[in-house]
């Protein structure tokens, strides 16, 4: 308790000290920013969920980032300490201290903008290259090198890049990345396009890879061979979106060239995507299809890699991100061997003073994602052949299904409901490795109570059912905002179906300008943590958290 709170005074007497400041350089105003980001763990042991304290008793993830904004340039770095990382961030490597981010960026002229140091960039949907930073997954694929962006063409912005990529505390410069994008928006030509609010734009990528032979070298079972594996590989895309008004269309196709590597059992097949999206919005109502298949479209920069780390790219899912606990008990990871993935979400706003609109209006949303795998999977391929063949549309086993219902009814001027209901198919034994092939019927209501301007009431009830796994699940929470600053929640896990074990959480939260805070005691059930179809095992935890974040 007592490392709690000196943990806690430290962070609020930082925050209170520190803030934006401006400065004169050579004549020339300058901005000064930073951001903090620290989350921490007090843990406990807790032998009836596993809860342990290998790492000691004090855990935490903290970034600093500080950076300087003049007229034509600004400049900055990040202090990251990962030194005694909280539960779950076990990664080799990922374990350490230091300034892994720096960068300087010009913008000499017009239309020109010149990046040296590390960054971060995204071509496309990501499907052929995206270097980003996700902390709650640990994931950070910054590329530190060079960058160019120019815009000085009208409706055409171009971007090229070299570099090498973060892996961890770890960079080397025997694996280079680098690429070119260029997107052209066709109505800033055609005015007869602009004129008729229509829009089309058209893309392209390419990415190129060049790492070493693996060290040790890779073998092929039963045979005194080596596998030789190619030195470069490449990726390019091609897109186009054509909107107008509330119409879009997008489609994007994806490349890869031979890559053998962990992802695919050392085989030699290319790797293919597509994608097609399409959506509308007006009147009160929105409309959209979306469906992608991929096949060995897993891009590391470090073909030995596994899990998070040494990705060039990123294939997000076409299913909804959950924000209730229960719907994301069982949430889906992209299948870097290949799969189908299929959406559709329809939503309407009835209008008030109409039969389903009632007094305030009613809003209805329904969703569907489907996932399928590829007939045959290069996984179940010999190390070092041609890899599997499938036929384009040919789908495999169904290994996900997610169909949700979603109503949101204002029923007097103070009261809010939401319910909601989910029906759920995860094949866990596909998707996480190992378990059930899970049935589920999900219920939610959510209640929003505003009592006053000033003080709002809300609370959760959710249940699961299912058979299998670990059976049923309760889960309710209550929360009360005193407005502007305060916020207190109380919620409690529980699974009545096999193991009757509650995971209770208390917390407070606070909100003063720029800084934002958390306080909180509780149990953690062990699980997966997903965000844009990347997943991170989280062990069961107990004890005092803490979140902290200012910006200034």
């Amino acid at each position: 308790m007592k490392r709690f709170l000196t943990a806690a005074a430290g962070l609020l007497a930082f925050g209170f000290g520190m803030q934006a400041f401006d400065a004169e350089i050579l004549g020339s105003k300058v901005e000064f920013h930073g951001s903090l980001q620290t989350d921490m763990l007090f843990p406990e042991k807790d032998d009836a969920i596993g809860s342990k304290t290998d790492n000691g008793k004090f855990n935490t993830n903290t970034y600093l980032d500080l950076w300087a904004q003049g007229t034509q340039w600004s400049a900055g770095f990040r202090l990251e300490y990962l030194e005694h990382p909280l539960p779950g961030f076990d990664d080799p490597g990922f374990k350490g201290w230091g300034v892994p981010y720096f960068y300087i960026k010009g913008r000499p002229v017009d239309g020109l903008e010149i990046t040296a140091g590390d960054f971060y960039e995204q071509f496309g949907s990501g499907i052929v290259f995206r270097a980003y930073e996700d902390r709650a997954l640990g994931i950070d694929n910054a590329v530190r090198g060079g960058r160019v962006r120019v815009t000085a063409i009208k409706g055409v912005t171009f971007k090229a890049l070299a570099g090498f990529q973060r892996r961890y505390w770890y960079w080397s410069t025997r694996y280079m990345t680098a690429g070119a994008d260029i997107e052209a928006d066709l109505s800033q030509w055609w005015k007869s396009l602009a004129k008729s609010q229509w829009r089309w734009t058209l893309g392209g990528s390419w990415v190129y890879n060049r790492q070493p032979e693996p060290d040790p070298a890779i073998m092929v079972p039963g045979e005194n061979l080596r596998l030789n594996t190619p030195r470069n590989v490449s990726a390019f895309d091609a897109r186009t979106q054509l909107s107008y008004k509330g119409f879009n269309l997008y489609g994007e196709w994806a490349h890869k060239s031979q890559d053998p590597s962990e992802d695919n059992n050392f085989t030699y097949k290319a790797g293919n995507a597509a994608m097609l999206s399409l959506g509308w919005n007006g009147g009160g109502k929105t409309f959209l299809v979306q469906a992608r298949r991929s096949d060995n479209m897993a891009y590391r920069f470090d073909r030995t890699a596994s899990g998070n780390s040494g990705f060039i790219n990123n294939l997000p899912p076409f299913t909804t991100q959950h924000t209730y606990t229960l719907p994301s008990l069982y949430p889906y990871a992209t299948q870097l061997a290949g799969e189908w993935a299929f959406q559709g979400e329809a939503a309407v706003l009835f209008k008030r003073h109409t039969p389903l609109g009632g007094r305030y209006g009613t809003r209805l949303k329904v969703n569907a994602s489907l996932a399928y795998t590829l007939p045959h999977a290069d996984k179940s391929m010999p190390l070092g052949s041609n890899g599997a063949s499938n036929a384009f549309f040919k789908t495999g086993d169904l290994i996900y299904r997610d169909v949700n219902v979603t109503v949101e009814k204002r029923l007097s001027r103070p009261f809010t409901l939401t319910l909601m209901y989910m029906n759920q198919f995860f094949d866990k034994a596909a998707i996480q490795g190992e378990g059930d092939r899970i049935h589920a019927n999900i219920f939610v209501a959510d209640g929003r109570w505003t009592i006053s301007p000033k003080y709002v009431l809300r609370a959760e009830l959710q249940y699961l059912n299912t058979k299998q796994d670990d059976r049923d699940w309760l889960d309710g929470l209550v929360e009360f905002t005193f407005a502007p600053h305060w916020t207190l929640a109380a919620s409690d896990l529980w699974n009545v179906g096999r193991t009757n074990t509650h995971y209770y959480n208390f917390g407070v939260t606070g909100s003063f300008g720029p800084q934002r805070f958390t306080v909180s005691y509780g149990r953690t059930r062990a699980g997966f943590n997903c965000s844009g179809g990347v997943c991170r095992w989280v062990p069961a935890t107990r004890g005092f958290a803490i979140g902290y974040n200012y910006s200034f």
